[in-house]
């Protein structure tokens, strides 16, 4: 097999993960009552605990005004809270209020099953060699700008 087909390969199994993986977070999302990038926002501040507004929007590469309008939308829904620093207003944090953690938890354990099911599908003397590859695959990932 050559190293082309090979990368052919790799491209059509990590759009189909990706694909899939987009709606199988739109179900958990849409069981909450979210939004996709509120399920996004409500997962990377409930693993952070609380973090700003600018590196959350990092965290899910977006720019800060879409960040600002998820946020916003979340505050009304009384799922986040901004934190304004004093000392520069210009510093925002943001935390989960009870209703947000709660939304986590249900995201969270949603999530949590359906990989218990995925795994449950693959020989379980695989699975660690499934969990190693993929991690492999995701920090390359990371080190490289597509296009």
């Amino acid at each position: 097999m050559t190293a082309n087909s090979n990368a052919r390969k790799l491209w059509e199994a990590t759009r189909n993960i990706v694909k899939k993986l987009g709606l199988s977070e739109k179900t958990v999302a849409s069981c909450c009552g979210i939004t996709f990038a509120q399920c996004y926002a409500i997962a990377s501040i409930g693993r952070a605990e609380e973090i700003s507004l600018n590196e959350l929007a990092e965290t899910l590469n977006l720019d800060n005004s879409t960040m600002s309008r998820t946020i916003s939308n979340l505050v009304n829904d009384h799922l986040v809270e901004r934190n304004i620093n004093p000392e520069d207003r210009r510093y925002v944090t943001i935390r989960l209020t009870e209703p947000g953690y709660e939304a986590f938890k249900k995201i969270e354990g949603g999530m949590e099953l359906y990989f218990q099911a995925v795994l449950g599908l693959i020989p379980e003397d695989k699975h660690e060699q499934v969990v190693e590859s993929l991690t492999y695959l995701s920090e390359a990932m990371n080190k490289i700008v597509c296009c």
